[in-house]
């Protein structure tokens, strides 16, 4: 009965992350599955001040503290994207991605919504070469360059204001005759003079060759067109913050949703579906905020609770068959059952990359369970130089010593590197994709590399990334579909993928990860990861403008999140 729980939670933001304290603290077994990264939307967010009680905290350490206490509270936390649902029974089916597989008497979806792209001219060609939705992940990329803020709601006040730390100028196009958000948020502008706003004006072209040169705008009242050019004649970016879009498309036509696919719930959060409840920015509702998540994730569990007393006390399923053992507050369970949810490290500054102690007693503690889990021993060898990237890389090694006998740490000098490493895939001809000359860390079976390389520290949100990495080496690793497995392991052509993160980036663990699962079941595939506060000049060799950004053969470059399907077709066509 290990896969049945009294409640799934699918998604791991404040709406989720809520309703499994308040489930688990009421002695219910809890399951929350999380696709990215727990903590949600928010965590990119740098400074909240209008949650009760908290003056002011980042996204990430508000949300970090609420999984902290779900776990203490007895909730296990899985990563994997939920794909399919079963609502025909009483006992409701939860399938994942990568195939794990989980029953439930009731289900809370805090699915949360993305961004949503506008639709203009050019904006899709020019992602990553200019247009960008995430300010923290990609605001770096604009140092002392032009800006446009597309949208008048909070989202694009908050980030105008942000990105006035990178940008030589701002300017935000309003659609509206005014902004959307409370007046409380957009007087802040006032502090901003040089922040310019343009009302009732939409964005109809994007154009330029490799970067963005013009911006062709409109004015909705007057019909007025004109063109945007940078003062300076450098690229410039376009930032959208129209809105956000329901991550509901995989449950159209098994609940009940609007015409927009934001999910249809009563007062109790309920959806149409017996047992089935809503919470956060996917529902219908006037105001999404962190505080009306937390609202939405209360009231579901609590609703919840008592559907579930009531339908196990219906189906014979007393208690005393659920009880787990009593847990302390160190014991929180974060599971490791085909996909791990290590809840990332601490130490780790996002923006410059600078390493403190990575890995504490606590998390030291949760990774020596995950790695007794390891179906063989694997190696994390530090190839060196004599520069300060391998101090870095030595220091973080280090770190992982003494963990657990299932993972090995070796160091070698540059020169002395070579013996064990597997090398058809940097071998190709092509110049951009010798990196003999830069440190890295390495995983290794026995004395043999398995294509997985960290050519940064592995911190920030690209710690889970480095621990599945170590998993899906040792084995047994996240399970797939026997179909996706086998077009894995028949790719017959030899291939470098070179992963262009910034550890700030939520979006770009997916890609690392997903890349290096390939690397681990596929001879030929190499898959490396770069933090480009480190790597400067590939930004200008690739012209990349925002992250995650994969360059195959250090040639084709893609950009945005990817699904590990969607991976293994790129590398198919490659």
């Amino acid at each position: 009965m290990k896969n049945f729980y009294d409640v799934v939670v699918v998604g791991g933001g404040p709406a989720g992350l809520t309703s499994a304290i308040y489930l688990a603290r009421a002695k219910y077994r809890v399951l929350v599955l999380e696709k990215e990264k727990v903590g949600g939307q928010i965590t990119i967010t740098e400074e909240i001040v209008n949650y009760p009680g908290v003056e002011q905290a980042s996204g990430s350490s508000l949300t970090e503290g609420m999984r902290r206490q779900a776990e203490r509270f007895g909730a296990e936390f899985q990563m994997g994207r939920v794909t399919e649902l079963d609502l025909s029974g009483e006992v409701k089916r939860v399938k994942t991605e990568s195939g794990s597989e989980y029953e439930t008497l009731g289900i809370v979806l805090a699915v949360g919504a993305s961004p949503r792209k506008i639709g203009f001219q050019g904006e899709q060609e020019f992602q990553g070469r200019g247009v960008a939705y995430c300010a923290t992940c990609d605001g770096e990329f604009f140092t002392g360059r032009e800006v446009l803020v597309v949208g008048g709601g909070f989202a694009a006040v908050e980030e105008a204001i942000f990105l006035t730390k990178y940008a030589s100028k701002v300017t935000m196009i309003v659609r509206e005759p005014d902004f959307t958000c409370a007046a409380g948020v957009s007087d802040k502008l006032l502090d901003y003079p040089d922040i310019q706003v343009y009302f009732n004006t939409e964005v109809k072209a994007v154009e330029g060759e490799r970067f963005l040169a013009k911006a062709r705008l409109w004015n909705n009242e007057t019909g007025e067109e004109w063109t945007y050019v940078p003062r300076d004649g450098k690229p410039f970016g376009v930032f959208v913050f129209a809105g956000y879009e329901p991550a509901t498309r995989w449950l159209a036509g098994q609940i009940g949703l609007n015409e927009q696919g934001y999910i249809v719930t009563d007062r109790e959060q309920a959806t149409d579906v017996p047992g089935v409840y809503a919470a956060g920015d996917v529902c219908v509702k006037g105001l999404r905020q962190v505080v009306t998540a937390v609202g939405d994730g209360a009231v579901a569990a609590t609703s919840l609770e008592h559907y579930v007393s009531k339908l196990r006390e219906k189906l014979g399923m007393s208690k005393a068959n659920w009880e787990k053992e009593e847990q302390t507050p160190a014991e929180g369970r974060s599971g490791l059952e085909g996909e791990t949810g290590t809840g990332g490290a601490a130490g780790t500054d996002g923006a410059s990359g600078s390493v403190g102690a990575l890995i504490d007693e606590v998390m030291r503690s949760h990774l020596a369970q995950i790695f007794a889990k390891f179906e063989q021993t694997v190696t994390v060898a530090a190839v060196l130089t004599d520069s300060g990237a391998s101090e870095e890389l030595e220091k973080f090694a280090k770190e992982l010593e003494g963990i657990s006998d299932k993972v090995q740490v070796v160091y070698e000098r540059m020169e002395a590197a070579g013996a064990g490493q597997r090398t058809g895939a940097e071998t190709q001809g092509n110049a951009s994709v010798q990196t003999s000359d830069m440190p890295y860390l390495e995983i290794r079976v026995g004395e043999r590399g398995n294509g997985i390389r960290y050519y940064s520290v592995p911190g920030g949100h690209e710690f889970n990334s480095f621990v599945l990495a170590l998993y899906n080496t040792a084995g047994p690793g996240q399970p797939l579909e026997g179909g996706l497995q086998k077009r894995i392991t028949a790719l017959a052509k030899p291939h470098t993928v070179q992963i262009m993160t910034t550890l700030s980036c939520t979006n770009c663990p997916d890609v690392v990860s997903g890349t290096q699962h390939i690397a681990a079941l596929s001879e030929g595939i190499s898959a490396w990861m770069y933090d480009l506060a480190k790597f400067p000049e590939y930004k200008d060799q690739y012209g990349i403008m925002a992250v995650p950004c994969m360059v195959v053969d250090g040639e084709e470059t893609y950009f945005g999140k990817k699904s590990l399907e969607e991976l293994v077709e790129i590398l198919e066509q490659a």
